[in-house]
């Protein structure tokens, strides 16, 4: 199962990686590993999820 986050508006690097980071981490808690990320141009980020394996036969 895929899930699709939204990181809003964030236009300075630094911020929009620490943003990814801490959105990464928190749904690696909840069981989704972060497969692939697209930085729009309007400074916007995409980020796209799996259920992790091990979660899927639980």
């Amino acid at each position: 199962m895929y899930k699709t986050e939204i990181i809003e508006y964030a236009p300075k690097a630094v911020d929009m990686a620490k943003k990814i980071e801490e959105k990464a981490n928190h749904m690696m808690e909840t069981g989704y590993e972060l497969v692939t990320v697209s930085i729009t141009g309007s400074a916007k980020a995409i980020l796209v999820f799996k259920k992790c394996e091990e979660t899927l036969h639980e």
